[in-house]
This record gives C-alpha cells, structure tokens and sequence, in this order.
C-alpha cells in the first residue's frame, strides 16, 4: 500500500548571522496508512524542524528542498492557498506547546469551530455539535462550560486536550503530534497517550509522534526513526529498534533513560545507604506546615474571601546526608512547601526547626544569615540566571552576599574551581547565559547553589527539562556533590522513575497533603494509597512488551480545586460533608510498616 505520507532527500537550511545552520539533511521518511511512526532524537536533532519543513511551517529564515508526497501529490513548496487546505484538514499538527499555540484571545470552543468552518463549510449548529463531540471524544469534562472559557483559565493537561481536539475534529488522514506530553504530569501524559491511542483506534488516523522521551515512543509507535544532527541514524520495527539497537546513539538513549524497574544505572553514581545516616544528624525538622493564599470570589458587592490550602499540614524530618524525593501532579504544592521552608514565601501556621533551632520567626538579617546553609537550583535556570550578568558573576554572587570577607581573587579562584567540579569549562567564565545549552545552564544554577557548600539544597524540578542523556548527567553531577560535600537533598520532580535513583526516602503530595511516605524501596515496590498507585502506574517504561501488557490505575478525573474543602477527601469520601465551603475532616498518617506511612483512604 502506498504511503499516506512521502519524504524524499528532504534538507533544511537556515540563514543566521553565524552562518548557515543545516537542520535536516537530505532525510528520507514515509508513514503508512494507519500507524503510528515514532520520531526520536534529543533536542537539536532535527525532528521538529523536519515536519515544521515538510508543511510550509519554518520560520523566515529557513528553506526547504527536496520532494514532500501526501497520496502521492507534491505539497513542498506549493502555493499557500493549496497548503492550507491540506493544513488543518487532511494533515494536522500538534504543537509542543499549546498556550503559545492557541489564540488567547479567542475562546477554545470558537477557535475548535474555526476549524471546522474553514475546512468543511458548516453551519455555526453543526460546527458546534461537531466541537462538543469531539470534546467529549478527549476526555474533557463539562464540555459546555470549557467552549466558552479562555486558554489561560485551563490546565495545561486541559490545554492539550483542546489542542488534540481541533487537530482531529476535521478526520484527518495524519496527525502529526511534537513532543505533545512534554512537561506535563505522569498521569496527564498517560491519560493523553490513552487518547491518542483510541483516536487512532475509531478515526484510523496515522500517527507521527515526535519525542525525546524513548517511554512515549515505548508505548505508542509501530515502527521508530531515531534521528541525530539532522539525519536518521536507525530505522526499524519498535522492538528492533528497543530490543535490539545496532548504533551507539540508540544505545545511548535507551541507557540513559530513567526506569522504575531499575533503581540503580550501572556504571552511574549511587546513593550511599540509608543506613549509615546517622538518626542524630536531624538537619531538618517540619511541623504541620501550612501555606494559604486568601483568594477573593463573587461580585463587586458581595465578595468573599476563601483561602486557597495549598500546603495544608505538612510534617516530615530530614537527617543530614540524607535526600528526601517529593513527587505529585503539577499543583500539588510542591515547590509551595519547598519556598514556605526557605523562608520565600509566607507560611500560615507551623514551625520550621533547622539544625535545632525554630527559624518561625527569624527575622530578614537572621535568615539572610543562614542562606549559606540552605540553597534551591530552580526549574527553569535561564529564568532563574541574570541574562545581563556573566556566568561567572552569577556564580559568584552568592559568594559576595554571603561570605564579604573573602577577596575578588579568592572569589574569582572558588568560582574557577566550582565550574570545574560541574563540568564547565573555566575558560568560559565571562560568556553569559544565552550562550549555553540547557544542560550547560543548569550547571551554572548547580553551582551558584553549591559554592557557599550549604548543609541542604533544595532541587525543584531541577532536570524535567533536560533531555534523557543531560537528565542522567545533571543526577550523576547532584549525587556525586551531595556525596562530597555531605549535603542532604530536598528533590522535587513529577518524575518518578528519577526520584527512585536519587531519593533515600519519598513523599507523595496530593492538595498539600502527604498521603504516603516511605523509603524508595517500600513505595515503589509495595505502594498503599490509591493516588500512589495511580502515578506509578502512569509512568511510562522504554519497554515495548511491557508498555503493552501493563494495566493502568489511571485517576478518573484532574486535580480538584485546593479551593475546594472536599477536594482532600477525594479518596475517602465517606467522611466527606457535601459543602464546599465547610471545615471536612482530614484524613490521618497512619504507619502501616516501620517507616511506612499512610493516609487514611476507603476500601476500593
């Protein structure tokens, strides 16, 4: 059968003021009726810029050349009258990431239907039943209500949703999706790829998954097309390709990727044991810590205020050495509890005790003081650096704030020796920020955190950005710090397969409250609460047979409002008093094995 989609001898150029850039070259690709291709490389590789190319889609700068067939018509560099009716329609795309991707000033219900309208010519009823359909086709409750809300009043999960829907309300032929769970929690990843999976099912669509996470690529494609500086450098059936990798680059990925089954990579850093930290070194002690935000609701004339609970009792100890791995769904209260223990943002209730001391009521200089003993490597590290100032400056800087004494020399030596230890080269001290990779950059934020040496460093997010190979680099590079210089870790991540590496104990947040806590082993291996369950079982393996074979705990709805009182009773509705705005019992820790603690939760 012929193929739905043709690439022939395809290559992208662009024109920079560096000199040209080849993106893409001389690339060969077809997808067949009805599968799934999967398009896998790391970042710089060429995949988006490939499809970007093959519809008429790369920016100013770029061209393409070659020979692009869809049902053996020529669509590379045709009229944009004809592309677009092509574009949209028979062939689709879903962009990484859907807030800049949607129009925001558009509702999502009318920009579905603009679709609709633009291709098929219906009426506003039709188009508007169509837009209900195919929401409730991607899981989207309430579909009435979400047509007429904004992009920016939904999830990103939500958001996602919305883009699959108008990338298939037409039926397309080929739907071509690019990195379409990046950044998104386990379980909004798992329930997406579930979506994927039935639309290919009922409306026979062929599908591109462009990614650089092998776990997707594992569970959705049919044939795979690993690609490397613009080239593919091996083409097979998925299990080949998984199985039985013949290029280095492969192998490269498929090691490097992260695994539930595999506590330990060889050949990588480990953890030292538990066992030898000792019970008396406690750095770190947190008592029923509660971070509210008061939110106003209602009219101009009857407003009222309600407090958004979103770390609502939190208590757990941390011994020096020792690392404690948080995880739970974007909104969860994560990076909340990690600023509310920094003393950056304003707690409502608790005690915070460090090295034995209560910090509740430090004032600014006595926090000041103690920023030498607690740092944070932030998620984003470009946001987090200064663009105006050199990497060496920004390493520096906490040098300058906290330790005065020391000299421009002795500073300027300890910056040098840092960025040694991280894998910079010193040479590059005076380059600034946009001048690196990411990778690059997250060791810069590694090291400005690091350079004080302080007793605890809180890491929020700190690789969900990265690709697979820079990921297992940047964990080896924290162990291998944490292991010299004694620290202990605070690892904050939605990712859970790196959290069992990196972490001696975990903690699971659901709506600012922990439902489980155990050692990396016991909650992994033997998980009690339902919520636990569910995110374990939406992580995804680099495992075809496995991905196929595995049932799913999936969670039947998102996140419930921390607005909400009865939302923290989603598991144990029994005690639940049907009033939002009423005071509901909490659910308690219980220590279901020695060191294993459970929320209370009702028989399934």
């Amino acid at each position: 059968m012929a193929p739905i989609l043709e690439i022939r001898n395809l290559d992208v150029r662009f024109s920079t003021p560096d000199g040209e850039v080849h993106a893409v070259k001389n690339l060969d690709l077809a997808v067949g009726e009805g599968e799934c291709l999967g398009v896998v490389g790391e970042s710089g590789s060429g995949k988006s810029q490939l499809f970007l190319g093959a519809m008429g889609l790369l920016a100013s700068n770029g061209r393409a050349t070659g020979s692009v067939k869809y049902r053996g018509d020529e669509i590379l560099n045709i009229s944009q009258n004809r592309l677009n009716k092509i574009r949209g329609s028979t062939i689709t795309m879903i962009f990484q990431d859907p807030l800049t991707s949607l129009t925001p000033h558009m509702t999502v219900g009318a920009q579905i239907m603009e679709a609709l309208r633009a291709h098929q010519n219906v009426s506003s009823g039709e188009a508007e039943k169509r837009t209900l359909e195919i929401l409730d086709l991607v899981r989207i409750s309430e579909a009435r209500q979400r047509m007429d809300q904004y992009p920016h009043e939904l999830s990103g999960g939500t958001r996602q949703r919305v883009m699959i829907a108008m990338a298939t309300v037409c039926g397309p032929d080929l739907l071509i999706a690019d990195e379409p769970t990046t950044a998104v929690d386990v379980t909004v990843q798992a329930q997406i790829l579930d979506i994927m999976r039935d639309l290919q099912k009922e409306l026979k669509t062929a599908i591109v998954m462009i990614s650089h996470d092998m776990g997707v690529i594992a569970g959705m494609a049919d044939r795979v097309q690993v690609m490397r500086e613009g080239e593919i450098v091996e083409a097979g059936p998925v299990d080949e390709i998984f199985y039985r990798p013949k290029h280095t680059y492969t192998k490269t990925l498929l090691d490097a990727m992260p695994r539930l089954d595999r506590p330990m990579r060889e050949g990588h850093v480990g953890l030292s044991p538990l066992s030898t930290i000792s019970a008396d070194q406690q750095l770190l002690n947190v008592e029923d810590l509660k971070v509210y935000f008061p939110i106003r609701s209602g009219g101009f004339l009857f407003r009222k205020t309600k407090p958004l609970r979103a770390v609502d009792g939190v208590s757990f100890r941390l011994r020096q050495g020792e690392t404690l791995g948080i995880v739970g769904e974007s909104g969860c209260g994560k990076s909340t509890l990690a600023r509310a223990i920094l003393k950056l943002a304003p707690k409502s209730d608790g005690k915070v005790v460090w090295c034995g001391r209560d910090v509740t009521f430090s004032n600014d200089a006595e926090v000041r003081a103690l920023r030498k003993e607690f740092q944070i490597v932030f998620q984003d590290p470009l946001a987090s650096l200064d663009p105006r100032m050199t990497i060496g400056e920004s390493i520096a800087e906490p040098l300058r704030s906290l330790k005065p004494e020391l000299s421009a020399d002795a500073a300027t030596q300890e910056v040098r020796a840092m960025m040694q230890h991280v894998g910079l080269e010193p040479a590059s001290i005076n380059r600034y920020p946009h001048e690196f990779s990411g990778g690059q950059n997250q060791r810069v934020g590694i090291a400005r955190a690091m350079i004080v040496k302080p007793k605890l460093v809180i890491c929020d997010e700190a690789v969900s950005a990265l690709d697979v190979s820079i990921q297992s680099q940047i964990v080896d590079l924290i162990l291998k710090l944490q292991a010299e210089f004694n620290m202990s870790l605070i690892f904050i991540s939605h990712d859970l397969s790196i959290v069992r590496q990196v972490s001696h104990r975990v903690m699971v947040l659901y709506l600012g409250r922990i439902v489980e806590l155990a050692d990396r082993h016991a909650i992994y291996e033997d998980p009690r609460h339902p919520y636990t369950r569910a995110l374990i079982s939406a992580v995804l393996t680099p495992d075809p047979k496995a991905e196929r074979s595995k049932s799913h705990d999936r969670l039947v709805s998102e996140l419930a409002s921390p607005l909400d009182t009865r939302a923290q009773l989603a598991f144990l509705k029994s005690h639940m008093i049907d009033d939002a705005d009423a005071e509901q019992y909490r659910p308690q820790l219980q220590e279901v094995a020695p060191g294993h603690f459970v929320a209370e939760f009702d028989p399934e």
